[in-house]
């Protein structure tokens, strides 16, 4: 079975009409001090801390991919100014066609309204009477969880406003931004709460879509990693990787595959947990990817054709990586006839299909892939940057990244590489195992490659591209600033 994440706000109301005017007589309202009382009210709370992730992996969080030397849209319906670097504060062009639920303006709403949901878990459950050793892992979870918006939130847009109370007026919820420090500091009193409060993973009785003891190893691992604290990196990533309760699959291609789901999870650390059945939550960014007009059988039944990767990037890998068969350059329709790349989509005869995100039984737009947040592929290569910042390119940083190549087909990384070659070497590494995850961007920016390898990453659809400094982090949207009288613009955006 599936984690069904959804929330419930239910109010019950007396209606009569009295001379033609609608009364109303409430005889149930659910308040916050009326609510958490049971430990149902705690689990449904929580699950309501869980909900904004489903609005976010709908399409904002892999919306910055299209920043990337991977991914392209199909210029339509403002995507292109993400690859344009032609977004402003305001987000005009997402607001004319509607589509801020695929920008960064989406990603800032659900991180604080799961911020504000989290809160309340740890501010009501720990005074409920119920089961103490699951009190303590609804605690845990929503540590993880607060831990994880705040971190979402400084990735893209640097200083952000650090909340861990909830708001019992209107002033609590004005707040100034905090120092990237600051919101660190915080990520990490809260992992460190979660890692103590989490249990550890159990292939025997796993809970889908919520994270382990592990998983708040990992996130602390790559929180760390962005942060430069390259000792604690290691330390979290080592943690994950001598716990034994994952380990890469054999076949890359399984990890993706929608039928061998259970057997992904050795490897699949947190995921966005889609689910085609009804009620559940699923994604648009599955229905991104694919053919136009659904015309690929393996890819589903609903695709639009609206992202692809770009020929230099598939040019990039070995022929002998097997990452390389999660892209493809010909697909078969629904006639059961191969379409060449030249006839892959009409905006150009270079089209790549990225083939991660396939549920050839999705429900329409509705499908099964689960979207993977960390895995431990992305840990070892975590833990071989961090070890060659702390120590240099030793033996121990050398066999992690190889053990993800080797997994691949590729040979071992040649050996004798200055400390800075061997970073460079794991952030392409880095490109090629985790494209199209929502991840390449992040790793560009807090590099600062951005700058020089984005502009490389052109095509016929996307001539020219010239990112800025002040494109490291997203403005913050104009809408929250005006909402809020303590909140200022990124300087850079100002």
């Amino acid at each position: 079975m599936k984690k069904i994440i959804f929330y419930t706000f239910i109010s019950i109301l007396g209606i009569s009409l009295v001379s033609c005017e609608l009364e109303e007589e409430v005889f149930s309202n659910i308040t916050s001090e009326n609510f958490y009382r049971t430990s149902g009210d705690a689990e449904t709370a929580l699950i309501a801390a869980y909900d904004p992730i489903a609005t976010m992996y709908n399409a904002a969080v892999h919306s910055v991919d299209f920043c990337t030397d991977q991914i392209y849209p199909r210029p339509v319906v403002a995507r292109d100014t993400y690859t344009l670097f032609s977004y402003d504060p305001n987000y005009s062009a997402q607001k004319s066609f509607s589509r801020e639920f695929e920008s960064p303006v989406q990603l800032w709403r659900s991180c604080y309204s799961g911020i504000e949901r989290a809160n309340w878990v740890l501010f009501k459950v720990p005074a409920i009477a119920m089961d103490e050793a699951r009190k303590t892992s609804i605690l845990g979870e929503a540590l993880f969880l607060r831990a994880f918006y705040h971190w979402m939130l400084t990735k893209t847009f640097g200083e952000v406003v650090v909340k861990i109370n909830p708001s019992q007026s209107e002033s609590d919820a004005y707040l100034e931004k905090s120092s990237v420090n600051e919101v660190y500091a915080q990520i990490y009193m809260d992992l460190n709460a979660a890692i103590q409060a989490l249990p550890a993973y159990s292939q025997q009785v796993p809970q889908f879509g919520r994270p382990s003891k592990e998983a708040a190893m990992a996130l602390f691992a790559k929180a760390a990693l962005y942060n430069e604290d390259f000792t604690k990196a290691l330390q979290m990533a080592e943690s994950v990787i001598n716990s034994g309760s994952y380990r890469l699959l054999d076949n890359i291609e399984d990890v993706f595959d929608v039928t061998k789901e259970t057997m992904a999870r050795a490897e699949n650390i947190w995921s966005f947990e889609s689910i085609r059945a009804v009620p559940g939550r699923s994604s648009q960014v599955h229905s991104l990817f694919g053919p136009p007009n659904s015309q690929g059988i393996e890819y589903g039944n609903s695709s639009f054709g609206s992202a692809f990767a770009y020929q230099k990037f598939y040019d990039s890998f070995d022929p002998n990586d097997d990452r390389r068969k999660l892209l493809a350059t010909s697909f078969i329709n629904r006639a059961g006839v191969v379409v060449p790349q030249a006839s892959i989509t009409p905006i150009t005869t270079e089209g790549v299909l990225v083939r991660k995100f396939r549920d050839p039984n999705s429900i329409g737009g509705a499908y099964e892939t689960n979207l993977t947040i960390i895995r431990l592929a992305d840990v070892y290569l975590i833990a071989a940057e961090a070890e060659a910042k702390v120590t240099g390119p030793t033996s121990k940083a050398y066999e992690y990244i190889n053990i993800v190549r080797r997994r691949s087909k590729l040979n071992n990384l040649p050996s004798g590489l200055t400390a800075q070659q061997f970073v460079d070497a794991v952030i392409q590494e880095r490109s090629w195992e985790l494209f199209a995850e929502a991840d390449r961007w992040f790793d560009l920016t807090r590099t600062r490659k951005f700058l020089t390898l984005v502009p490389l990453a052109t095509n016929n659809v996307f001539p020219t591209r010239t990112p800025m400094a002040k494109h490291r982090y997203f403005p913050i949207p104009l809408d929250e600033i005006q909402a809020n009288p303590k909140l200022v613009q990124n300087p850079a955006w100002e």
